[in-house]
């Protein structure tokens, strides 16, 4: 079964996308080609979820044109990110706000008016 995504505000083209065991053995051999480094920022992480945490990130499949913007879901259109990295590409590529973290104390970091 595959899944149709289209690109908003343009004459809708589906883009075919693999599911199940043929996307897992996909995504696997995408993660092992990039290998365990941020393309973005160089951080070393993990491909398994239950290993993530803070220090080692999780690493995922990030389309550098996105299937949602006419991108197409050949190895040459990917890269690997860690989590972080993938949420603020995302943001960049649609529009949205960057996240701000806060500190322990609840305060904004990052660049932020407030921790100016």
């Amino acid at each position: 079964m595959s899944r149709h995504l289209y690109r908003p505000g343009h004459q809708r083209q589906p883009v075919e996308r693999l599911r199940g065991r043929k996307g897992q053995e996909q995504r696997l051999r995408r993660l092992k080609a990039h290998g365990v480094t941020c393309s973005r920022c160089g951080r070393i992480g993990t491909w398994e979820s239950k290993q993530a945490t803070d220090a080692l990130p999780l690493l995922v499949i990030d389309h550098i044109v996105p299937l949602a913007l006419g991108g197409t879901d050949e190895d040459s259109n990917t890269r690997v990110l860690c989590e972080p990295c993938h949420r603020d590409a995302t943001a960049e590529q649609f529009g949205h706000r960057k996240r701000i973290g806060c500190d322990e104390d609840g305060w904004p970091v990052g660049d932020h008016p407030w921790s100016r």
